[in-house]
């Protein structure tokens, strides 16, 4: 398996001697009448030559200078923005004696090859993983400890900083102990076969095809606002087709869903699932808003999924898809695809203080498309030099 991490820069603000000159400016402007704030703003940075150097952006108002981070050729902040309103920003160049602070890796995924092969990503909100080739080959051949399914699984995390490393850990001494809930959350969320949170299917005649484990993964980016990664899968089939299936995933700072821009090739419709378990919750969708939801008893709290589609005028229909075979019952949305569907999945826990009821979360939800088909405006300007 290959394994490709690339350098992330963290920029923050730290007091230290530096010196600094303004190399863009920008506007970003709110056109919703509500208040925005964890959502996330890229700018093409491809032009300016750092030459060893950082950069850092600045409320121009304020002087505020905000977190950010550089992925690829942009850096991303998260600007607060009022209703129905508009900020100035500026992001300067800056020579610094001090290095970024690391412990503003508050976005992070990483492989786990101590846990068989597991991939987990996390933010401060929520926590998430699936399952490699090695997790699959130990169930096909029978032996304890694999699992079989593309489906996402959900760590349910009650507490802001970083869960993933900490759990591992404890698992290695004591097996299952993330399992036990011990202040700061537990795994006891099951996928099996399932969608989990947001996988995807193929439906067929009466039921849907699904590929297996992810056999190839790539990390791109962790840091204060993103976390990135790429899954591979094996060739599968549908319909009597070969599907080609790669993922690329993302997790922003104080957000709740993961982003899959999932690649996808010999079929033109995709279904993205979320797990029924029980099937003891409420389902509720929304095709002129493209979401869905599921809010169910959890234990000993209530625990609500969800998927935001990115295009909902591509979305076919919903299907609360009930069926006797173990952990296959799965709520879809369907949507007809050109090549690539991009679609936001994840969860809210009652008990980690987020959501205290289905109609919180489905607001959630529901503003979360609003937000997505209504981006920040964001207009740059070159400074005169």
């Amino acid at each position: 398996m290959k394994k490709s991490i690339f350098l992330v820069l963290v920029l923050c603000c730290f007091a230290c001697t530096k010196t600094s000159s303004e190399v863009l400016s920008l506007t970003v402007k709110n056109t919703l009448d509500i208040d925005r704030a964890f959502e996330t703003v890229e700018v093409d940075i491809t032009d300016i030559e750092l030459k060893g150097q950082s950069l850092e952006v600045i409320n121009s108002e304020t002087d505020e200078v905000l977190v950010s981070q550089i992925v690829d050729n942009a850096i991303l902040f998260q600007p607060k923005i009022s209703a129905n309103s508009e900020a100035t920003f500026k992001i300067n160049l800056i020579q610094s004696e001090e290095q970024p602070d690391s412990t503003l890796i508050r976005c992070y995924s990483r492989f786990v090859p101590e846990r068989t092969d597991d991939y987990a990503w996390e933010n401060n909100r929520v926590a998430f993983r699936t399952f490699g080739p090695v997790a699959q080959q130990m169930k096909e051949d029978g032996v304890k400890g694999g699992t079989l399914t593309s489906g996402m699984d959900a760590w349910l995390k009650r507490v802001e900083y970083p869960i993933i490393n900490k759990w591992y850990a404890k698992d290695a001494i004591e097996k299952g102990a993330y399992h036990k809930d011990t202040g700061e959350g537990l795994d006891n969320f099951h996928v099996g076969v399932s969608r989990g949170v947001g996988g995807i299917a193929v439906k067929t005649d009466s039921t849907y095809a699904v590929s297996k484990n992810f056999i190839n993964y790539k990390t791109i980016t962790n840091g204060p606002i993103r976390t990135s990664f790429i899954l591979e899968y094996a060739n599968w089939t549908a319909n009597e087709k070969e599907i080609r299936e790669k993922k690329h995933i993302m997790l922003d700072y104080g957000q709740n869903l993961s982003r899959h821009i999932v690649d996808i090739k010999g079929t033109d419709k995709v279904s993205v699932g979320l797990t029924l378990h029980k099937n003891d919750g409420e389902v509720t969708t929304n095709t002129a808003e493209g979401w869905m939801s599921y809010w169910e008893p959890f234990d000993d709290s209530e625990l609500g999924q969800g998927v935001v589609h990115a295009n909902p005028q591509s979305i076919i229909g919903f299907d609360n898809y009930v069926t006797d075979k173990k952990d296959e019952s799965n709520l879809y949305v369907q949507s007809n695809v050109s090549g690539v569907i991009d679609y936001y999945a994840g969860f809210g826990w009652k008990k980690s203080g987020q959501f205290e009821t289905k109609d919180d979360w489905n607001n959630y939800l529901s503003r979360f498309s609003k937000c997505l088909n209504h981006p920040l405006e964001v207009k740059v300007i070159t400074p005169s030099k």
